[in-house]
Formats: structure tokens, sequence, C-alpha cells
């Protein structure tokens, strides 16, 4: 099993960059395919980024393509996502999720663990 904490949330503006992390418990953290999903207010979960174990082709939504990156330090338990040119309407609660499947899934229910979230809030 693995345990997951989001961190890095907070408000910014609009243009701005934002880090925000989750750090893995557990000694097996590196075998797992990890992503990014996010709930804005009124709507569903939805894929933002994934990454596989081994770090190589992660795989973004339409919607954040060219502005968010996803890595992942298996050393560090960590995987983070970086975000740049934030617009309002990526204001949401971010979670990280893992999975012991070795490929990307795109939908919640390919995950077996999830952390809290982490609230980003983008000001116009």
């Amino acid at each position: 099993q693995v345990q997951l904490a989001e961190s890095g949330g907070g408000l910014v503006q609009a243009g701005a960059s934002l880090r925000i992390s989750c750090a893995g418990s557990g000694r097996t953290f590196s075998v797992y395919t990890m992503a990014w999903f996010r709930r804005a207010p009124g709507k569903d979960r939805e894929f933002v980024g994934g990454i596989s174990w081994t770090g190589g082709n992660p795989s973004y939504a339409d919607s954040v393509k060219g502005r968010f990156t996803i890595s992942r330090d298996n050393a560090k338990n960590t995987v983070y996502l970086q975000m740049n040119n934030l617009k309002p309407e990526d204001t949401a609660i971010y979670y990280c999720a893992a999975t012991g499947g070795g490929t990307i899934r795109y939908s919640t229910l390919g995950y077996n663990y999830w952390g809290q979230g982490t609230q980003v809030t983008v000001s116009s």
C-alpha cells in the first residue's frame, strides 16, 4: 500500500506559476504509476496528467498541455506538478493518485490510492 499527501497549493494571480507536490509512503513507491486529477467547483474530478513508474512519456489533458509538467523523484518518493501560466479556470482541488498498473489511466476508476487534495486558486 501507499499513502499520499499533497502540498504546495495556494492563491495566485493569473499568469503565475506554482508547483505542487505529492509525497508517498512505502518502499514500493517507485513501481506505481502516478497521476494528478482536479475537481473544480460544481464539476467532476478530471484527469490532469500522469506519469509511469519510469518517469518517461508523461501524458496530459489538452486543457493543460504546454503549461503543466509532471515529474517524479523516486528517491524522494515524490511526484510534482509544475503549473505555469495559470488561468482562473485552473482553480480546483488537486489530487494525486497511484495505481500499481503499468500504464497511465485517464479515469479515476483506474487508481487505488488517493491523497486528500490541495487547493489551488487562481484569481483574475
